[in-house]
């Protein structure tokens, strides 16, 4: 009997909810878009603000909102923010009733609350011309490597 693969990001185990894209045929649950995008995130598409922090073992580092926006072309829901200090949120998604944060190893061990947040919108986010640019290639990237 094959071991199931483990995983580290919050909500891991109920992120079972199908693709509803056909633009990447490879990708079927937020497993897999984790572990593509795992072979895809690097410093270039790091926050700005982070990228003197990232590395290759935080793989995750300021790419919340990118990922979560991503995942919710392929699999539909909302994201949503958690407001963090210094007023930025970090972003996650919700589909169907399940809850999970494809970025949240960046945190370690600390906590994070995922109850009665805002719901983010692409459209304020992306108003940030190199934030949307991160997004673009992000989307490309897993295009070309796993479409």
């Amino acid at each position: 009997m094959e071991e199931k693969k483990k995983y580290h990001f919050y909500g891991w185990e109920q992120a079972d909810v199908p693709s509803i894209s056909e633009v990447y045929c490879k990708i079927k649950t937020p497993l897999d878009l984790y572990d593509a995008l795992s072979e895809i995130w690097c410093v270039e598409t790091c926050a700005p603000r982070m990228r003197d922090e990232w590395n290759s073992a935080n793989k995750t580092l300021g790419q919340c909102s990118i990922t979560a926006f991503l995942a919710q072309d392929i699999f539909g829901g909302k994201v949503f923010g958690i407001l963090r200090p210094g007023g930025n949120y970090h972003c996650y998604n919700v589909v169907n009733d399940r809850v999970f944060d494809l970025t949240s190893e960046q945190f370690g061990d600390e906590v994070l609350d995922y109850s009665e947040n805002p719901e983010q919108f692409r459209e304020i986010h992306f108003a940030k011309e190199e934030k949307r640019l991160r997004y673009e290639y992000l989307k490309e990237e897993l295009s070309r490597r796993f479409g």
